[in-house]
């Protein structure tokens, strides 16, 4: 059975979403004086939020009674992939940067929904946040792909 998390949870998720959706339409339909700064607070956040999953993962393993060392490490990918593509940024066109972010939401999803002995006690809250991050940085990546 399928739990519901409690309001105060999904309160809390919806205000660490926020800055997506916020940051995306002020980089794609905001004045241009402001669509840099769009950019850099969904690429900041999208960095900050793949280190954040990457830690609720280490977390999860690492409370078991004989942790699983090839899940531990695995979960420092998450982390570096945030670091990695913010770090390019200056390096590479900003539309796969921003698709890259895309692509490592969508596969952090993956693993969770996916993988073995990985607790996901509220499956529909973690799909609507990620829907909510992936459609935000598809709406960047739209903008993106126009430059």
């Amino acid at each position: 059975m399928v739990q519901s998390a409690p309001k105060r949870l999904w309160a809390m998720a919806l205000f660490g979403l926020a800055p997506f959706p916020v940051s995306a339409v002020i980089y794609a339909y905001g004045p241009s004086s402001y669509s840099i700064h769009g950019l850099n607070v969904l690429l900041t956040w999208s960095a900050v939020t793949m280190g954040f999953l990457g830690g609720v993962r280490w977390g999860v393993e690492s409370v078991r009674e004989e942790p699983n060392l090839a899940r531990l490490a695995g979960s420092t990918i998450s982390p570096f992939a945030g670091w990695g593509l913010l770090a390019l940024r200056r390096y590479v066109d900003i539309d796969w940067i921003v698709g890259g972010f895309l692509a490592a939401f969508i596969i952090q999803w993956m693993f969770d929904q996916a993988a073995p002995g990985v607790p996901n006690k509220y499956p529909r809250m973690v799909t609507a946040l990620t829907l909510g991050a992936g459609i935000s940085l598809a709406m960047a990546l739209e903008k993106a792909m126009r430059m």
